[in-house]
């Protein structure tokens, strides 16, 4: 029986200012993005239009904050669960050099 736990990685803290906007702006779009969108479409034309953008933008934000986690996090800690901000963190850190 293996009773190793593996070492985990901390979610990185952005440094620059930049990279903290960034984070701070991915991190609400994905919590709001579809939100936005859904009002967007009722300001624009109608409320049947916002309903039908409020369903489509929880399946397209869904997969892109999907992309994001698997391509930016490490494959041993992807079965944990993460917060919008945490993932934005992650790939702001790891995929846009911001820090290095």
């Amino acid at each position: 029986m293996k009773t190793d736990i593996p070492l985990l990685e901390p979610t990185p803290e952005p440094i620059k200012p930049f990279c903290r906007a960034a984070v701070l702006l991915l991190g609400w779009l994905f919590s709001y993005g579809t939100y936005l969108l859904a009002v967007a479409a009722w300001f624009y034309y109608d409320w049947f239009y916002a309903i039908a953008a409020l369903l489509f933008g929880f399946v397209a934000f869904g997969i892109l904050r999907a992309k994001i986690r698997n391509i930016s996090i490490p494959p041993a800690q992807q079965e944990y669960q993460y917060t919008d901000q945490a993932i934005a963190k992650w790939f702001i850190v790891r995929r846009m050099l911001c820090d290095l």
